[in-house]
């Protein structure tokens, strides 16, 4: 329209009758970020579009088999696109159905006439019991898909981030203990790595919490220890303030770049920091950079002393 070259189709309904199923086979190909497919079945055939990063319920379901189904499409990490995790969006309760058993029709015995009535059915068990007390799954509240007795389980929120916390303080049992692994970088991906094995994802928690201004540590550190947490603006913030006497006792360019690396920090947490690339940006290259922590020592060791200074701030 108005001479302008038309674009892929980011939204379309793709069920049989409208064709749109043969545009499934360009969704895997497609270079924009973001569309939308409504369908009926589509995610339970066995449909390959690993990218997919939200599925929405908007149909109500009574089978457990279709659930797993569908939401099995979203557990394919997709590396072109940076996916690692995904979303469901249940309108219609149909998580309900997570740790229902698979369960078929019995076959008929072939005598005449109407069987028995059936029993009625049992009541539902509790998803999940918590120091004596029944946790019910019900369409109130979020929660996160988690392994639950070898069962994928809608597991409540703050279950979860319990769940996480004992598990870090089972690893690492002292907050000063933390705060030593997470300044060393391999130490601090074997704690990650053992976090996320273990079915517990600290980037995860920071995403459903709407903590995306706060670092890692910060959310680690408060679930684990009841340390109250700093934005990565605030405690870069409080780096400068609290050790303004230490930064002023050094070279001048010195103290510039290690301002200008908290500043890094404020913008991208822990891994901005310890980003190669941070001494080429320009507002460290500015203060002076590399050469000027090499004119006063060791850079890695004046690094190491920053970020427990950072961490402690």
């Amino acid at each position: 329209a108005q001479g302008r070259e038309r674009l892929d189709p980011y939204a379309f309904k793709c069920t049989a009758e409208s064709e749109g199923s043969d545009l499934v086979k360009d969704l895997r190909g497609l270079q924009r970020r973001y569309f939308i497919a409504t369908t009926v079945e589509l995610l339970t055939t066995g449909v390959d579009v690993p990218c997919v990063r939200n599925i929405v319920f908007f149909k109500y379901h009574r089978s457990p088999i279709s659930i797993y189904q569908m939401v099995g499409r979203g557990t394919r990490i997709d590396a072109p696109t940076g996916k690692l995790m995904f979303r469901v969006y249940d309108y219609t309760d149909a998580t309900r159905l997570f740790g229902e058993d698979f369960v078929t029709k019995p076959t008929g015995t072939g005598g005449e006439g109407p069987g028995p009535e059936p029993p009625p059915p049992s009541p539902p068990e509790p998803t999940i019991s918590v120091e004596g007390f029944d946790v019910l799954i019900t369409a109130a509240g979020r929660f996160i898909v988690a392994d639950v007795d070898g069962k994928a389980m809608p597991v409540p929120i703050d279950e979860y981030k319990a769940r996480l916390a004992f598990r870090l303080v089972h690893e690492v049992h002292t907050l000063d203990d933390f705060r030593a692994r997470w300044i060393d970088p391999p130490s601090r991906q074997e704690l990650i790595d053992t976090l996320v094995t273990s079915g517990y994802s600290p980037t995860l928690v920071r995403m459903v919490d709407g903590k995306g201004e706060y670092d890692l540590y910060d959310v680690l550190a408060e679930l684990g220890y009841g340390l109250a947490p700093k934005r990565r603006t605030g405690r870069a913030d409080a780096f400068t303030y609290k050790h303004a006497a230490w930064l002023s006792g050094l070279p001048v360019p010195t103290s510039a770049t290690l301002r200008a690396l908290a500043g890094q920090f404020a913008r991208a947490g822990t891994d901005g920091l310890e980003n190669p690339q941070v001494f080429r940006t320009p507002e460290v290259v500015q203060a002076g950079g590399l050469p000027a922590l090499k004119a006063f020592g060791k850079p890695a060791d004046i690094l190491r002393e920053t970020k427990e200074r950072l961490f402690a701030a």
